[in-house]
């Protein structure tokens, strides 16, 4: 199996379907959140729908529906990826468009599989906010030949938009350790 660190491929990394960690919220979170955030029951809803958000950046490409992975993604010029190599820096949603236009949605790409582990999800106090960090295995083909990405370390912030979370900015890189 190859295993890719940089361009093209890292989008292998938006074919994941993420799984979230589900926990409740500490007691200073909750206290925190019924103060000026939110009811914890709003909280955990807004969790569930980010959960949701990042599982459609991902899990998109299984199916290679792009409109799903659309959604999920700020479509304005502030969207940010930075990806393990300085070349695949993604600035703008154009940008974004175009990559996937020419690799995910490309006959020669095919999602065939991943794992997200030990994601984390935080909120902001005024609950417009979130992040996220995790570790990601990311396995797709091209042109056959089996491509991957493993352990990846993948983190992100989403906003609140009309209602909607979105994500604007995402970073993956790997440990040189």
């Amino acid at each position: 199996m190859r295993v890719f660190g940089s361009t093209g491929l890292f989008g292998l990394s938006l074919l994941i379907g993420v799984t979230l960690l589900a926990s409740s919220p500490s007691s200073a979170l909750a206290a925190s959140a019924n103060s000026s955030g939110g009811s914890t029951k709003d909280r955990a809803a807004d969790r569930a729908e980010v959960k949701k958000v990042i599982e459609a950046s991902i899990g998109w490409a299984l199916d290679k529906d792009k409109a799903l992975l659309y959604e999920s993604v700020a479509q304005d010029s502030a969207f940010f990826i930075f990806h393990p190599d300085s070349a695949s820096t993604i600035v703008g949603f154009e940008a974004f468009r175009g990559l996937v236009e020419r690799v995910f949605m490309n006959d020669a790409f095919k999602a065939t599989g991943f794992e997200i582990k030990d994601l984390a999800v935080d909120l902001s106090e005024s609950g417009t906010v979130a992040w996220f960090h995790a570790l990601l295995d990311d396995h797709g083909e091209w042109r056959g030949e089996p491509s991957s990405w493993i352990n990846a370390r993948w983190t992100g912030v989403l906003e609140k938009r009309s209602g909607k979370w979105v994500i604007v900015q995402m970073h993956f890189s790997f440990p040189k350790d």
